[in-house]
């Protein structure tokens, strides 16, 4: 095995450094927030913990391997080359979402930097406890979740990936005009355009559709309970496209507004737009595709795969519920009664 060369750990800009990026300086950040009504120190308080988060995470991490920091904007242009051994994404889940699709597989290790502040669905280490995912991974005995991404192709050889979704439409609340191919059937439409959506995204943007169409038709039915599904059932090696608003017309039709993506079936969609086309994924309109006229797009499964590291789980067990267990690779496992014991450690470099 290489010896790794350095890991790399992606941050983005707290809201306080976007504030003073727009204002110029501090003080006049604060100024604004204030006349406005709002309170300056929430800014203070969530940067702080983030650079005193981020500072504990480069003291631990350099006592394991070297490592360079990059900034999210750096991502799209960041060449990840090397013996690179994993990524560690310190941020908010859409930082998570964001880097796996440029990192060509490699572990992310996902950090929240403030439990009490963020959620982090997508963020399963805390500062204090991240050091063990470190060690797992670099001894190559490490529980991962693979998750599958969304591709965008165009017929000029440009493509995107997603980790939730991709857009198709235009870049301005306009009409999107293009044609749309599916399985055996094919039309023109005039929509907000097409979500496409991963498993690990149906519960995001997706979601909103169904919620849309669950709210009219309570209304409609007069209905305190609706019909339709909550959200759609996925596979995760399947995508589902939804066609938002679609508008019916003497050309555009509404027949073919959403259906699952998977292995060879893909969903074609030609621009008939000549300006403001764009593909996005994962809601950063920054990261796009120009799709204007001509363009044609290949939309399906990706053979990338985004590897996020898991947490280990620990339970606890008794000697009589281990005593005969055993599992590929491994030897009788004995412990004395009533000790914890991490499942994690019985994962041989096979199984994630």
């Amino acid at each position: 095995m290489l010896k790794p060369e350095y890991a790399i750990i992606v941050k983005n800009k707290t809201r306080l450094e976007t504030l003073v990026e727009r204002c110029n300086t501090k003080a006049q950040a604060k100024f604004w927030i204030e006349s406005m009504g709002g309170v300056f120190s929430d800014y203070e308080c969530e940067h702080d913990v983030f650079q005193q988060s981020l500072a504990t995470i480069q003291k631990q991490l350099t006592t394991l391997v070297r490592n360079k920091v990059i900034d999210r904007s750096y991502l799209p242009s960041f060449i990840f080359k090397g013996n690179v051994p994993f990524v560690l994404v310190i941020g908010q889940d859409g930082l998570v979402a964001n880097t796996a699709k440029y990192v060509g597989g490699l572990p992310i290790i996902a950090v929240n930097p403030e439990p009490s502040r963020f959620d982090g669905m997508l963020l399963p280490f805390t500062v204090s406890d991240f050091s063990e995912a470190v060690e797992q991974v670099m001894a190559d005995q490490y529980p991962a979740k693979k998750v599958s991404l969304a591709e965008a192709k165009l017929n000029d050889g440009q493509r995107l990936l997603a980790f939730n979704d991709l857009f198709i439409g235009a870049a301005t609340h306009v009409s999107a005009r293009y044609r749309i191919q599916w399985q055996d059937a094919s039309e023109e439409q005039s929509s907000s355009g097409i979500i496409v959506s991963t498993k690990a995204g149906s519960t995001g943007w997706l979601s909103s559709v169904f919620n849309m169409s669950n709210g009219i038709q309570r209304i409609l039915t007069h209905s305190p309970k609706s019909s339709v599904a909550a959200q759609v059932n996925m596979r995760d090696d399947q995508l589902f496209f939804a066609v938002r608003e679609p508008f019916q017309s003497q050309r555009t039709r509404i027949d073919l507004v959403g259906g699952y993506l998977g292995g060879r079936d893909a969903l074609l969609v030609e621009s008939y737009m000549p300006t403001n086309g764009v593909i996005f994924s994962d809601g950063i309109e920054a990261d796009f595709l120009s799709f204007t006229s001509g363009n044609i797009a290949t939309i399906g499964i990706a053979p990338e795969t985004a590897t996020l590291v898991q947490k280990i789980k620990k339970v606890d067990v008794t000697y009589s519920t281990v005593k005969n267990q055993r599992r590929q690779g491994t030897k009788n496992h004995e412990v004395p009664q009533n000790q914890t014991i991490d499942i994690g450690l019985w994962y041989n470099g096979d199984n994630h």
